[in-house]
């Protein structure tokens, strides 16, 4: 990243962690913390009854549900879900799960996919050098007169460094884009075994012009299942606390199944105004081997927003659409031991920064400790480490 790239990155932190520390000390958030820390801990380890009971309930719910064991089946189950479609437009949220299976370059050469949010959008303008900075606010990097520039460049226009000028523009151009789309994808913030439901959150509003459409795809990883409603929303509010440093976010967004009406003599119709099918892939790819503490993750983000590498070198410490210490660790198990060195594997201090921001405590330093140790063993290390190793075995001398 370029020097100014960091430094509005930094700005950008920093307006968040003034936002948080106003409210995540409060009594409601301790409260908020701690049930989160058992929903969490509860639902990976019993993660293969929640599985079976999320099919039961999604079955009941008219929600057509489709298994991925890696991001290549991923993608093809998608293009078989849209190869009978007319349009070629597909509304697209953000989602990190769908950057993890490379949604957009495996399938922009056959169709036309639109970030819905902004930030998003804009860096899919800036077309280069566009991986994301945090999982809520991806163009944290980039300052006004940046946006302005990609922005111009890319839809041919000139309008001026002023946010709201920018985003009505932007808004614009991907609501014209959108007319003819007659598919959404979008990931979930969390899917609850009890109700068959998924759970989405955001600000923009964006979520609603995904779900609208004719088809509505939702990608998701295995371990965004938790056991009821009531479990699944206070996952999203303690990530609103720690991602915005607000305590709901403007909206959520809750998918049970097709659209429907009964308000004809309470005879159910179906494909009233939304979605007429919705079909949920479950992802698994690498997650049923990772250790259950990389997969409390809520995807907050405060772990990058507080480390010391990661404000210092951004999004070259991270894997893919995951950032920072806990993105490497997911690396390992996502893609393999190699994928895991060159992500940041010994950029980390350890110095425990991410737990001690992270909601649900997740033992970031401890996880890159072990993999280092792992790591090691199969032959990736730094060359430095390297030489004192044949040095020290080379001596003889007992210690």
């Amino acid at each position: 990243m370029k020097k100014s790239e960091l430094e509005t990155m930094r700005k950008s932190f920093n307006t968040v962690k003034s936002r948080s520390s106003e409210i995540k000390d409060s009594p409601q958030v301790k409260r908020l913390e701690k049930r989160g820390r058992e929903i969490k801990k509860y639902s990976i380890e019993n993660s293969k009854e929640l599985y079976n009971q999320a099919l039961e309930s999604f079955k009941y719910n008219g929600i057509d549900v489709e298994f991925a064991k890696t991001k290549e089946d991923a993608i093809n189950i998608i293009e078989d879900l849209l190869k009978d479609l007319d349009s070629k437009v597909i509304a697209k949220s953000k989602s990190n799960t769908l950057g993890e299976i490379e949604l957009k370059s495996k399938l922009s050469s056959k169709y036309d996919i639109v970030e819905t949010d902004l930030g998003d959008r804009i860096l899919q303008l800036k077309k280069t050098d566009n991986k994301p900075v945090h999982p809520t606010g991806p163009a944290s990097h980039l300052n006004v007169d940046e946006i302005t520039h990609i922005v111009n460049d890319s839809l041919k226009s000139n309008v001026s460094p002023i946010p709201r000028e920018i985003m009505e523009l932007v808004r614009e151009d991907v609501l014209n884009r959108l007319k003819d789309a007659s598919v959404g994808i979008s990931g979930a913030n969390a899917i609850t075994a009890e109700e068959g439901s998924c759970i989405m959150v955001h600000n923009e509003g964006n979520i609603s012009l995904v779900s609208l459409k004719d088809l509505h795809i939702i990608v998701a990883g295995i371990d965004k299942i938790v056991p009821t409603l009531e479990d699944a929303i206070s996952i999203a509010k303690l990530e609103t606390v720690y991602a915005t440093g607000n305590y709901v976010t403007s909206y959520m967004n809750i998918i049970s199944g097709p659209s429907k009406t009964a308000d004809i003599e309470k005879k159910l119709l179906k494909n009233m105004y939304g979605a007429k099918k919705v079909v949920v892939i479950l992802l698994d790819n690498g997650r049923s081997q990772a250790s259950e503490e990389c997969l409390w993750c809520i995807g907050c983000g405060n772990c990058v927003v507080h480390c010391p590498v990661y404000n210092a070198v951004g999004n070259e410490f991270g894997f893919n659409n995951y950032l920072g210490g806990r993105g490497v660790a997911m690396s390992k198990f996502i893609e393999d031991d190699e994928t895991c060195y060159e992500s940041g594997l010994y950029m980390c201090t350890l110095c425990g920064l991410c737990t001690l921001n992270c909601p649900v405590a997740i033992p970031t330093n401890e996880i890159i400790e072990n993999m280092r140790k792992l790591s090691s063993e199969v032959g990736f290390y730094p060359k430095a480490h390297g030489k004192i190793k044949d040095n020290v075995s080379k001596n003889d001398t007992p210690y």
